[in-house]
């Protein structure tokens, strides 16, 4: 199904399907799941790159289990708007993990979603080497919490349970 727009989720998220949303770092991949009433992101573990194909393995086989029916990918835009290495990087992932499945996907920019996650992590007084293990599930529920609020401001973050 490929790329659609934050307004595109609510039909395809029909069904009490839940959400789900990306950090995609050099070394991580950072995830948060949403419940099924869209409300909350519920960071989890992060997934160790290796290579393109065990990595979509273990993504799809989580998002699997966990019932989702789209994905957030976090898009790292430069803070003067322009896309840079990091951008294109985690558009060439989605393009190629969208050959191996039917999920939709929906960029969403994730300027300062990482430093966020630093800051809420620090305040929670994780030590450096915690936050270290966290930091990118972390930004990832930052960006999924980020879709699921402008879905509801939308009106349209309320698929049925």
């Amino acid at each position: 199904m490929a790329v659609i727009s934050v307004t595109e989720l609510s039909t395809t998220l029909a069904g009490g399907k839940s959400l789900a949303g990306l950090d995609l770092g050099e070394k991580t991949i950072g995830v948060a799941v949403s419940d099924r009433g869209l409300s909350f992101a519920h960071p989890r573990p992060v997934i160790i790159r290796r290579k393109f194909s065990a990595d979509a393995a273990a993504l799809l086989d989580l998002l699997a289990k966990e019932n989702v029916g789209a994905v957030a990918m976090g898009l790292p835009i430069n803070m003067d708007g322009s896309e840079g290495p990091r951008a294109q990087a985690s558009r060439a992932f989605v393009r190629n993990i969208a050959r191996m499945t039917d999920l939709p996907f929906v960029f969403w920019d994730e300027r300062l979603s990482t430093v966020a996650a630093e800051r809420t992590l620090i305040e929670m007084d994780f030590s450096r080497k915690k936050r270290a293990g966290k930091i990118d599930s972390a930004a990832a529920a930052f960006i999924l919490q980020g879709v699921l609020d402008r879905l509801h401001a939308l009106g349209e973050g309320s698929a049925p349970a």
